[in-house]
């Protein structure tokens, strides 16, 4: 990640700021959490700042001015002297970020602001951390370069998680990333395609950070690519999701086994949170996201379903579903996660096996990223905004 610092910072602006809580963490621990770390993200116009905790906390937030900074109350919270407090951001949106003891109960952390557009906060578990996204305004730099899209494909797990595992031993984490290098390899084809992966090696990348590492690109389009799984061994198919509220409970096992928590803990999340999910929610709508996110989940699940269908017998089409998987959470572009066939089947664990079939999927979704770009208007490719921030091949993560 040549271009995202890990470090920690507090910052605020001066703008309107749609301060979004998801999952805001109305948990009832009855132990005092601990601050474990603070980590931050930071880009053009983009910065994540996530908070790890031991444990799930209340949190609330505030605004105060002369000088512009907003502040997160941490309740029945305890931050030890070992954690670095007070790292200096200066990015152009944050100036520092500030934590410490506000009171015997209570840790404060404060984002000194420089220029923010929009603030985002939501609370995750099983790790418990606070993540909050803050969004500077558009710089656009004029540039000669032909406008590309730009696509960012994920490959799930990794490292020591090795995801879902088949009946003969193979690994969901080999099977997509091998997919997804695959993919990258016919999309970097197209001269208006620039294409970067979250990983291209075997290793371990919380799901945060994937989020946080697409918006950083300015994205076009976000697809994270993983293997099915159930404990029955008969489900096959393929299958396409978005965000969003769902009830459906084969829906929210997938979500439940993806978030990597139980699936009582992702009900239980659900049922608590519903409220705060629907903000987000609604704030998708209202960027045009879901719609975009919709299409581009249709035009992948066809062109996966078709493609195989003329090279396979009985490829099941479990057609485009909804759930709420933390991968997509906060995403800033289209973004959909494909599960592209049941690990867990042994017959479609042999297929994920051969090359060939892989090759098939990671074709098919090449062909439907094809077909959902020429349905984009040309206004809408925000990637050629972007030309003059230096965004080149070379900045793909190298793990």
């Amino acid at each position: 990640m040549t271009d995202l610092k890990i470090i920690c910072r507090s910052v605020f602006p001066s703008i309107l700021i749609a301060l979004v809580l998801i999952f805001s963490s109305l948990s009832f621990a009855s132990e005092s959490a601990e601050v474990k770390d603070i980590r931050q993200w930071s880009s053009k116009g983009y910065t994540r700042v996530v908070v790890d905790l031991s444990g799930p906390v209340e949190f609330s937030k505030s605004r105060i001015s002369n000088p512009d900074r907003l502040y997160f109350d941490l309740k029945n919270c305890k931050i030890p002297k070992d954690i670095h407090t007070n790292l200096p951001v200066g990015d152009g949106i944050l100036k520092t970020v500030r934590a410490g003891q506000f009171n015997q109960d209570t840790v404060r952390v404060v984002l000194d602001l420089e220029e923010i557009k929009e603030v985002k906060a939501f609370m995750l578990n099983d790790p418990s951390r606070l993540i909050i996204d803050v969004y500077g305004y558009d710089k656009e730099v004029k540039t000669q370069e032909a406008p590309r899209t730009i696509v960012v494909l994920d490959a799930g797990h990794g490292g020591h998680d090795p995801g879902a595992v088949g009946p003969r031993g193979i690994y969901e984490k080999d099977v997509v990333l091998d997919i997804a290098l695959k993919l990258k390899k016919i999309l970097s084809k197209k001269q208006n395609i620039m294409v970067f992966l979250t990983r291209d090696t075997d290793v371990f990348i919380p799901l945060e950070e994937r989020t946080a590492f697409a918006n950083s690109k300015h994205a076009d389009i976000f697809i994270s690519i993983h293997a099915n799984a159930s404990p029955n061994r008969s489900p096959r198919g393929i299958e396409t999701y978005l965000l969003n509220w769902t009830n459906d409970e084969e829906s929210i096992g997938v979500a439940a086994r993806e978030n990597q928590i139980s699936l009582k803990r992702m009900k239980e999340q659900m049922n608590k949170y519903k409220s705060d999910v629907n903000i987000i929610l609604s704030d998708l709508m209202r960027e045009n996201k879901r719609d975009e996110s919709i299409k581009l989940a249709n035009y992948v699940q066809k062109s996966i379903v078709s493609s195989l269908n003329g090279n396979y017998n009985d490829i099941v089409d479990h057609g485009v579903k909804n759930a709420l998987f933390y991968v997509l959470l906060g995403a800033k572009m289209p973004s959909v996660l494909v599960e592209v066939s049941f690990i867990s089947n042994p017959v479609e664990e042999k297929l994920l096996s051969k090359d060939a079939y892989r090759a098939h999927i990671a074709d098919a979704i090449a062909r439907g990223i094809d077909t959902y770009m020429n349905t984009v208007p040309s206004e809408q490719k925000i990637a050629g905004h972007y030309a003059g921030f230096g965004l080149e091949e070379s900045d793909a993560r190298q793990r």
